[in-house]
């Protein structure tokens, strides 16, 4: 037993050796990269001129440098002198575009004035120094044809116009021939033909209305005998409008009878099992309460194949209360 414990403390004091071995090693790495960075730094204060230069790479080598150093940065406190020196490198970079911007961005405009003349025929220090005057007795005057030279010349450097042309030909300058003859002949048949036409329609219309006037007549006479023959029982809705023999004719009658409810003549309430019933509205009502001035309500009814088939199985209707006309 004496002899495992020795060999485990021997173990365990070799492994506190070599890490306090590689923490000496991480400080010793850290403490030369913070001593190149402040190094760099150094250098880009002392020799500005040379980094702001645009002849010198001097500030690209240093940002190389300064890459490569960064790739061992591993602690915080290093990472921070690398922020540093990339915002005085950043300021040093912004001071040298501008400054490119500047020399570039230069226009003399005396200087351009003395190129346009001397272009043009006049040398204003020859024009100095000597005395002589020209053929037509002027001394430094442009001659007559200069600013045909110089258009001529700045004509090579920009963009001509198309000259006009028609996409299509020539537009054709013989005025159009009239046509009034004609043009009223045509507006008079169309004329007849828009009379002809609201006439038919309105004719179709009539027959159409007077047709539904006589059904749903019809149907308010059905009503108002069943209410006579037995007033005490009231008529089921369904039992009043659905045919059993026919899906179209049971639509049809929900049709007329809406026109019977809503002009007055019979109303739709609820029975004790909340099913309709339909019953007529007597005349003695009629005078009594004004049909104009009672409150009316109208409703939707959605009515399929199929609500058509399970109403007539329910309900047990086996013939129609209103026979077809």
């Amino acid at each position: 037993m004496s002899r495992r414990r020795s060999t485990n403390d021997e173990e365990m004091e070799d492994n506190d050796v070599s890490q306090n071995f590689e923490v000496e090693q991480d400080d010793g790495n850290r403490r030369q990269i913070r001593h190149q960075y402040r190094e760099l730094m150094q250098s880009m204060q002392q020799h500005r001129e040379d980094m702001l230069s645009s002849r010198s790479n001097k500030l690209t080598d240093t940002l190389q440098a300064a890459n490569q150093l960064f790739a061992e940065v591993s602690k915080p406190r290093e990472a921070a002198l690398d922020a540093q020196f990339l915002v005085l490198a950043t300021n040093l970079g912004k001071e040298k575009a501008n400054q490119l911007q500047a020399d570039m961005t230069v226009f003399d405009p005396t200087s351009f004035a003395e190129d346009l003349l001397s272009f043009m025929g006049i040398n204003r220090l020859e024009n100095a120094d000597s005395d002589s005057e020209d053929e037509d007795g002027s001394k430094g005057y442009l001659s007559k044809d200069a600013w045909q030279k110089l258009g001529t010349e700045a004509d090579k450097y920009f963009k001509r116009t198309p000259t006009f042309h028609f996409m299509l030909g020539s537009f054709k300058t013989e005025p159009p021939v009239m046509r009034q003859k004609i043009e009223r002949q045509k507006r008079a048949s169309k004329v007849a033909e828009k009379g002809v036409m609201p006439a038919q329609l309105k004719k179709m219309e009539e027959s159409h209305q007077e047709a539904t006037e006589k059904e749903v007549e019809r149907i308010l006479g059905f009503l108002q005998t069943y209410f006579r023959e037995d007033p005490d029982t009231p008529i089921s809705f369904f039992d009043f409008v659905i045919d059993p023999n026919s899906f179209a004719r049971t639509i049809e009658n929900i049709f007329h009878v809406s026109f019977i409810i809503r002009d007055g003549f019979a109303r739709i309430k609820l029975d004790q099992d909340k099913l309709p019933i339909i019953e007529p509205i007597s005349q003695e009502s009629e005078s009594q309460v004004d049909k104009d001035n009672q409150p009316r309500y109208q409703g939707v009814i959605s009515l399929s194949h199929q609500d058509w088939t399970e109403i007539v199985k329910t309900f047990e209707i086996t013939e129609p209360m209103i026979p077809p006309s």
